[in-house]
């Protein structure tokens, strides 16, 4: 054979390894880290198009780091899912092996199972979770800064080497086509060919090379993003939490949260965060679940209060275990011949009967005075207001009316009715916790509100037997001919007055008008006790 040629078979076989399916350029991988249907990326589009957080969060990082709406997405996929699967390492794109490490870094923290037990399903509160997030987001890029320029720079040596194997297949297939009969090679086809097998080889050197530097930079950060990812989870956890309770001390569960569209609900917690009492939401909790427990000490058809059990004849209050001996027709007789002697198990009950059946009327003093902290630095409109909104949920409960009249001075009344037949609307309760005056006390004006409002749902509905409860930090003087008017409206409608003094001992002692008044009236001193005025809750 001519030296000038080279045989075409030699040639093939040093250019076999940057030939087939795996040469050329590299194939596509995946660029996002956990596996997502259609509707989960319907989901976090809708969601990121809603929430402006995410998108001032996605620019901020953006100008710094590369493929962070992806890993945007990666995080808040991972705490929306039910069940989150992520890819492994080798199926990820080069570039996105950073992404993959911050998101298994966090997934696979102790506190992520948490967090997700706040936010699965829940679009709201998983993006929330990426935004609690935020800053140890980017302490994380921030540790990954060399991971991702090295990661850069394989995938880039990655392509400079399937673009050269690309050339050897090129290279081949023109030294084919110059290839006489015996199968020999030119020499210049041939040597443009051992050039681009040489730059193959190079390159696939340096794609090796630059991997296993992406590798140890990976592993280099891997500690730092670790801690960093805790961090995130427990402080996405953390307000999670805090956003939960809240939103439970105002009544709303999560089945009505999550059907809340997420641009209200988002302003609701704001609201609830920043307004006049979102420090006190902790009270609120408190007062609805003592109210509850309250409850929960009524026995139904028992007149008052639980106490133990006695012997008798009344059918209402028979026991369980005694009932079950009717149906055991041996024991019938038995049964009867207790019933003739009153010797039967009854429960035993005493207090307070409840008698109100019409509306339930919190009258708020809302002056200067009730905005002073006091122990525990609660102040009086805080308490107040989170007793009447224990009212409000006792009222609901017993399906009856409620109205809640925030005073101050004469001029100062405003009235929120809350019917039993209609749904109570979040937006209101709000108005009603939040509003506040200032100013003076007149109980005159709230106090003719109420009798106002108990004399129209009598003649509208012939309800009477409605509870008033005067709740105030200060004295005020009445007239003679408005006490008057006072007791015979109490008299024909058949109403009971319960007075509140908040911090105010003095109002609370007898013969003060705000004793006169009430049927009922008690002082509160220490504020950060809810339980005493849990009486009220037993009879109202």
């Amino acid at each position: 054979m001519d030296k000038a040629l080279t045989a075409l078979a030699e040639l093939t076989g040093r250019a076999g390894k940057w030939l087939g399916p795996s040469a050329g350029p590299e194939q596509p991988k995946a660029t996002a880290v956990v596996v997502a249907d259609r509707f989960d990326t319907m989901a976090w589009r809708d969601t990121y198009a809603q929430a402006a957080g995410l998108r001032r969060l996605a620019h901020d990082l953006n100008e710094r780091h590369d493929h962070t709406d992806d890993l945007l997405a990666d995080v808040f996929l991972a705490a929306y899912k039910v069940s989150p699967r992520m890819r492994e390492h080798a199926d990820m794109d080069t570039s996105r092996l950073v992404n993959h490490e911050v998101v298994t870094a966090m997934t696979g923290s102790p506190e992520f199972a948490e967090l997700r037990r706040e936010t699965s399903g829940d679009p709201y509160a998983a993006a929330m979770s990426v935004l609690a997030g935020a800053d140890a987001l980017r302490a994380m890029l921030e540790q990954a800064g060399r991971a991702a320029e090295r990661t850069r720079r394989a995938k880039e040596a990655r392509q400079d080497a399937g673009r050269a194997a690309g050339d050897v297949a090129g290279a081949l297939q023109q030294a084919a086509a110059e290839a006489e009969e015996d199968g020999s090679v030119p020499e210049d086809a041939a040597e443009a060919l051992v050039r681009a097998i040489e730059a193959a080889e190079a390159a696939d050197a340096a794609a090796r090379q630059a991997d296993e530097e992406a590798r140890q930079a990976l592993a280099a950060a891997a500690p730092g993003i670790r801690a960093a990812a805790r961090s995130a989870t427990a402080g996405a956890v953390e307000q999670s939490r805090e956003e939960r309770e809240l939103m439970r001390a105002w009544g709303l569960g999560p089945g009505e949260l999550e059907r809340m569209p997420f641009g209200r609900r988002a302003e609701l917690a704001e609201r609830l965060r920043s307004g006049r009492l979102g420090r006190f939401a902790d009270l609120i909790g408190r007062f609805r679940q003592m109210a509850a427990g309250e409850r929960a000490r009524k026995v139904e058809h028992a007149r008052g209060e639980l106490v133990g059990i006695t012997l008798g004849d009344d059918l209402s209050r028979v026991i369980p275990s005694e009932l079950a001996n009717l149906g055991v027709p041996a024991m019938r007789s038995v049964f009867a011949a207790r019933y003739a002697e009153s010797r039967l198990m009854l429960y035993d009950s005493r207090g307070e009967e409840t008698t109100g059946k019409g509306a339930v009327i919190a009258c708020v003093d809302c002056s200067n005075s009730m905005s002073r902290p006091g122990p525990g630095g609660i102040t009086g409109e805080a308490w107040s207001k989170a007793c009447a909104l224990a009212l409000l949920d006792q009222a609901r409960r017993a399906k009856r009316d409620f109205v809640g009249i925030l005073f101050s001075s004469a001029e100062s009344v405003k009235v929120c009715r809350f019917p039993a037949s209609g749904p109570v609307g979040i937006a209101d309760v709000i108005d009603f916790a939040e509003h506040f005056y200032g100013g003076g006390t007149n109980y005159r004006a709230p106090l003719s509100a109420a009798v106002g409002l108990l004399e129209e749902e009598f003649n509208t509905d012939g309800r009477r037997r409605g509870d008033i409860v005067m709740i105030t930090d200060g004295e005020c003087d009445v007239t003679e001919g408005w006490m008057r008017g006072w007791n015979d409206a109490r008299r024909a409608l058949g109403f009971r007055c319960f007075g509140v003094a908040v911090g105010a001992p003095g109002a609370a002692r007898p013969g003060t008008v705000l004793d006169a008044l009430c049927d009922n009236l008690r002082g509160i001193e220490d504020l950060t006790d809810v339980h005493a005025a849990g009486d009220l809750f037993r009879v109202i």
